[in-house]
């Protein structure tokens, strides 16, 4: 199965100039705890998560209104196509430590997003591992890759 056929279109995004505080309202309102983060021609940049914007406010000690997204996301993201197989989604997904991701073209301009929850909804609703070619074993393996304590966080003691 691609992940075309499982992945969420007409997703929410916000740009590097966007302040956490709209960003988190886009979140509430779209029910949702990510945002990719796009350019002027909707390539994706990055991705902002709730974590992030709460982490931001706790450290920053200032409003969030006053603090752009473009400050706290990195420039690092992963991201997959529509002709992305669910398996090779999920080794990205493991690699990457992360529960979500945008699906881009070959120029990198957002198209949707996948999540380990849609995958898991898939699996709910019965399908079996020949239509999904991921089986339980396979999701509670990458859940456990992207669970286990970062290594950051191991080696600070955390």
């Amino acid at each position: 199965m691609k992940v075309a056929e499982v992945m969420t279109r007409n997703v929410q995004s916000c740009t590097p100039e966007t302040n956490l505080a709209a960003a988190a309202m886009q979140m509430w309102n779209g029910d949702c705890g990510v945002l990719p983060v796009v350019d002027n021609d909707d390539r994706v940049l990055g991705m902002i998560t709730d974590r992030d914007i709460c982490i931001a406010a706790a450290t920053n000690h200032q409003d969030i209104a006053g603090i752009r997204v473009g400050e706290v996301t990195t420039g690092e993201v992963q991201s997959c196509t529509p002709e992305t197989s669910l398996r090779d989604a999920l080794r990205i997904f493991e690699q990457a430590r992360v529960r979500r991701l945008p699906v881009v073209d070959e120029d990198k301009k957002l198209l949707g997003i996948l999540s380990l929850s849609d995958i898991v909804v898939l699996a709910r609703e019965g399908l079996d591992k020949k239509a999904t070619d991921v089986s339980s074993a396979d999701l509670a393996h990458t859940f456990k890759v992207i669970c286990a304590p970062h290594p950051k966080a191991a080696a600070a003691g955390a």
